[in-house]
């Protein structure tokens, strides 16, 4: 397994990192002896980035997490964690809490849940819109200097709130969807984290399975799984999306990779500072991702590629539009 630095001042990674969420939420029922196999089997991969969030089954993913690292050496593994999405009992969404108060009681909840005594990244899942980022950062700073967080990070936000928040405290990575069909980062906020010397972990990077080329019109969705609302997953937004799959497939299956290895590789292809956080569930998924990290595309696969799948040509948005009004990345 290839390693990077995440960003000018974050810790050595593996060139991908294995996105918990998945095992606890937001796609139906998983398997718990499964997942922590999964985490197991990437970890005796190589893969050292593990991606979590408080908020995952309302800490359910982390306590799993803290079963499968169990006997793991601490150096072994970073801990990428996201905080400040307020759950209610029942699973639902109650906005987002960025205060100073809040960042550090999050944090000390997280650590007792995963047996830790350090976050090594350690972001907030949203921007509060009621709380300066200023506030925000420099409360995890505090921590920082206390010994409890090793970096920091943040997740879908803009390019002018990115270099506010870089003005606080150096900020490792930038945690946003980026794929072959969601390239908006492309625009500002790449260039501005690449002028500030900060990462990109992408995550969605098979568009929550859309681009894992094993989807299909007639396969249906279960009870908790995000997708049944996911724009880009209905009606005739999802016949046009996956029209682009069989154009990627067209492009994949020569050179003897599948849907998903060919558009994890197009990810990886983007730069060193780009670092796909993958989704996988089970040891099959991670396995083919694996696979996909290690593909080399060359200029004319790339070209191949882009031609296939359009920058823009994606139909329907990536979020419903209610959580797209809290994204300051698509502002």
């Amino acid at each position: 397994m290839k390693t990077h630095k995440l960003g000018t001042t974050g810790p050595q990674t593996s060139a991908i990192g294995l996105g918990c969420m998945g095992m606890s939420a937001m796609y139906g029922p998983s398997d718990r002896a499964e997942s922590v196999a999964t985490i197991h089997a990437a970890l005796d991969a190589g893969v050292t980035l593990l991606d979590t969030g408080d908020f995952y089954g309302m800490g359910h993913n982390e306590l799993l997490l803290a079963e499968a690292l169990r006997g793991r050496p601490r150096d072994g593994y970073q801990l990428s964690v996201k905080f400040g999405a307020l759950r209610g009992p029942g699973g639902d969404w109650l906005g987002f809490d960025g205060r100073p108060a809040a960042v550090k009681t999050s944090l000390a909840y997280t650590l007792n849940r995963l047996g830790v005594d350090h976050i090594d990244v350690y972001r907030p899942a949203r921007l509060d819109p009621d709380v300066p980022i200023d506030d925000t950062v420099g409360a995890i700073a505090d921590m920082v200097r206390a010994g409890y967080v090793r970096h920091i990070g943040l997740s879908e936000i803009g390019a002018e709130t990115l270099r506010r928040a870089a003005a606080v405290h150096p900020i490792a990575d930038l945690q946003i969807e980026y794929s072959l069909i969601s390239r908006g980062i492309e625009d500002a906020i790449l260039p501005a984290a690449r002028e500030l010397g900060v990462a990109i972990t992408a995550y969605g990077v098979l568009s929550r399975g859309l681009l894992s080329g094993h989807w299909t019109p007639e396969r249906a969705t279960r009870g908790g799984d995000f997708r049944t609302a996911s724009p880009r997953f209905q009606g005739a937004a999802l016949e046009a999306n996956l029209a682009l799959v069989e154009a990627l497939r067209a492009v994949a299956e020569p050179k003897g990779a599948t849907v998903a290895q060919a558009a994890i590789a197009w990810v990886v292809a983007q730069g060193d500072d780009i670092v796909p956080v993958i989704g996988a569930r089970r040891r099959d998924q991670l396995a083919e991702a694996l696979k996909g990290a290690e593909l080399t595309l060359g200029a004319d696969d790339l070209a191949a590629i882009e031609q296939a799948v359009p920058k823009g040509a994606a139909a329907g948005d990536r979020y419903p539009s209610v959580q797209m009004a809290m994204l300051d990345s698509e502002r």
